[in-house]
């Protein structure tokens, strides 16, 4: 069992809690696998989007659940070989941009956001 933790600050957990509603939310390793994943890492960096999907999708891909001060964030399990225990998603208040940190520094400086029920994008 991994023993894993995100908290999003202030600016990204107003924007996510007012489309979350009963939804799911994903934390996704851009990585091409899985219907929510985007595309391969073609920049040789590690890359992450921020999702939310329908209570009722399927998410079978995402087999480990970390827990955040929004609820349960569900990722898949492989991913946390790039993840840390202790991860934090901050909104760059200059231009509007998400990061997430980990316990070693940034991990990922453009986090981008994915609603599938409505298809908002940022």
């Amino acid at each position: 069992m991994i023993n894993m933790e995100i908290r999003f600050d202030d600016a990204t957990s107003k924007f996510i809690q007012d489309r979350l509603g009963d939804n799911k939310l994903l934390l996704t390793f851009e990585d091409g696998v899985g219907p929510y994943s985007q595309h391969a890492m073609m920049h040789m960096q590690t890359q992450f989007t921020v999702n939310i999907v329908k209570p009722d999708a399927d998410t079978s891909d995402y087999d480990l659940t970390i827990n955040s001060n929004l609820g349960p964030v569900l990722v898949k399990g492989y991913s946390s070989d790039y993840l840390d225990p202790h991860l934090s998603l901050h909104n760059n208040a200059s231009d509007g941009s998400w990061s997430l940190h980990g316990d070693v520094g940034v991990l990922d400086d453009d986090v981008h956001f994915i609603d599938f029920i409505t298809n908002e994008r940022k």
